[in-house]
């Protein structure tokens, strides 16, 4: 990443979106850009945990605006996630389809402990560098993060379905502010949170820090008041928000210096979550941080240029490892279908990102071996969609997991996931050829092999004498051909 780069982040929170442009300089990324909508996704759920058209409306226009203003940026200098409220949806890809293209940018739903990596992240490297032991509280819409690292690595992460949103919509619902509603709500927070003293008790950190909105806004009116330093948020203080709260009686009479509109109807939910946390982990005193998700996200962002530095490799190494992959035939299926990829994509910075991609499938082809043999491409597929893995998103989960799964067997069986994506189509058929040249589990001899893309079809080559020389191979390379002749796409061979 050169000086001078401009990076995007948009966060789709269940309250608001976010945009942060910054500049990268000297390692660091400067703000240049920031900009904030209430557009409150997590209170157009339903009953039926569907988001209304009016909710899906009101994302999409704010997503048109800020694809406007980054009209101009490249794909790899923006990152778009969106977390609890879209985690929820059941109609989340309809939401997903129409908000990607009016952005400009895929949107991708992160999971809940991914989502807690990146707000540390962006937390940490907003923070002086310390070897304290932080713990890190991030009050959303409709989930709460707890993290608790070291400098920039978050060493325990945890996800809770308990948020500023959804807590003010279930007990302060007609905006009624009552020492009953404050109790209950109180209660049923602890009760979602009540695990979280097993990992995050008082002995696990040394300093507290809040992130986003609720401490944020709770830390601005505790300030103004003069009831605590600035960003600081004691007991002393949610106790005194607390009955200013009650003594409104209602979010619309409630008046308190620094207090936004936009976060009134949302403050009595957040403040209960926030004592709760405070009383379950015996916090004294929390200190607002600057750095939220968006800040994680452009950070992320800056690692995934550099193979060196991007967690997604070493996830795929414990992901092996925990599933006792074979990790010779990893490689060497790794590095076969490297090879062949290598021969028909155009070198370009999507192709690199592609091919480490198909590195990863091939690396993890055999994730499922443990569990079952026969099925191994199945189980493996099902592991992927179902496993929260640092550094990735669903979709890119979802994606390895479809290569995965199409590995061996009929490729009809994806047809839908390939129609109209040459790309995965390439890598799924370097990812077969790759598996069916490494079937006796040592190096395949693949000198002279060389794959070709001719109009429409790819044309696999052979140097004379090699289907003599290795005839197993040779006819699974045309059961391969068969089994892509069915499908709108060819494989030719030209064996010798």
């Amino acid at each position: 990443m050169n000086d001078g780069t401009l990076l995007a982040a948009v966060d789709l929170g269940s309250n608001s979106f976010r945009l942060e442009i910054g500049r990268f300089a000297y390692g660091h990324i400067e703000r240049i850009e920031y900009r904030k909508e209430t557009v409150r996704l997590g209170g157009g759920l339903d009953e039926e945990r569907k988001l209304t058209p009016e909710a899906m409306q009101r994302g999409w226009e704010c997503l048109a605006r800020f694809g406007e203003r980054l009209a101009d940026f490249s794909p790899s200098q923006v990152r778009a996630v969106a977390t609890q409220t879209l985690r929820e949806a059941r109609n989340r890809q309809e939401f997903i389809a129409r908000g990607s293209e009016v952005l400009g940018y895929p949107i991708d739903v992160v999971s809940g402990p991914e989502e807690a990596r990146l707000i540390y992240q962006g937390v940490a490297h907003l923070l002086p560098q310390s070897d304290e032991r932080r713990l890190v509280v991030d009050i959303g819409g409709r989930s709460t993060e707890l993290i608790v690292g070291q400098q920039f690595s978050p060493q325990l992460m945890a996800s809770y379905r308990v948020g500023s949103v959804a807590w003010s919509a279930r007990y302060f619902a007609q905006g009624a502010f009552t020492p009953q509603a404050f109790s209950t709500a109180e209660i049923a927070a602890k009760a979602v949170l009540d695990e979280a003293l097993d990992t995050f008790h008082r002995n696990a950190w040394e300093v507290a820090y809040g992130a986003s909105g609720t401490v944020g806004a709770v830390a601005d009116i505790l300030a103004l008041a003069g009831l605590a330093p600035a960003g600081a948020i004691t007991r002393a203080g949610l106790d005194w928000l607390q009955e200013r709260l009650v003594r409104a009686q209602s979010a619309e009479r409630l008046r308190l210096e620094g207090l936004k509109d936009e976060r009134r109807p949302v403050l009595g939910g957040g403040l209960s979550v926030l004592r709760a946390v405070f009383d379950l982990l015996q916090i004294d005193q929390m200190q607002a941080a600057q750095g939220a998700l968006r800040h994680g996200l452009l950070y992320d962002l800056l690692d995934r240029e550099q193979p060196a530095t991007d967690l997604r490799a070493a996830a795929v190494q414990g992901l092996m490892q925990r599933f006792a992959v074979d990790a010779a035939q990893a490689e060497r299926v790794a590095r076969t279908a490297g090879i062949l990829f290598a021969q028909v994509a155009p070198p370009s910075p999507a192709s690199a990102a592609a091919a480490r991609e198909l590195e990863w499938a091939a690396r993890m082809h055999e994730l499922g071996s443990l569990i079952s043999h026969s099925d191994a491409h199945r189980h493996g597929a099902y592991i992927l969609d179902n496993t929260d893995v640092p550094g990735f998103t669903a979709t890119e989960l979802h994606r390895l997991g479809l290569l995965v799964l199409g590995q061996r067997g009929k490729v009809r069986k994806l047809e839908a996931e390939l129609h109209g994506d040459t790309g995965l189509v390439v890598q799924l058929l370097c990812l077969r050829l790759a598996v069916a040249l490494c079937h006796a589990r040592r190096d395949p001899d693949i000198a002279g092999l060389t794959l070709q893309l001719k109009g429409t079809h790819h044309v696999l080559t052979t140097r004379p004498g090699w289907a003599r020389a290795y005839p197993q191979s040779a006819y699974l390379l045309r059961e391969e051909a068969l089994a892509w002749q069915k499908t709108p796409w060819e494989l030719r061979l030209e064996l010798h």
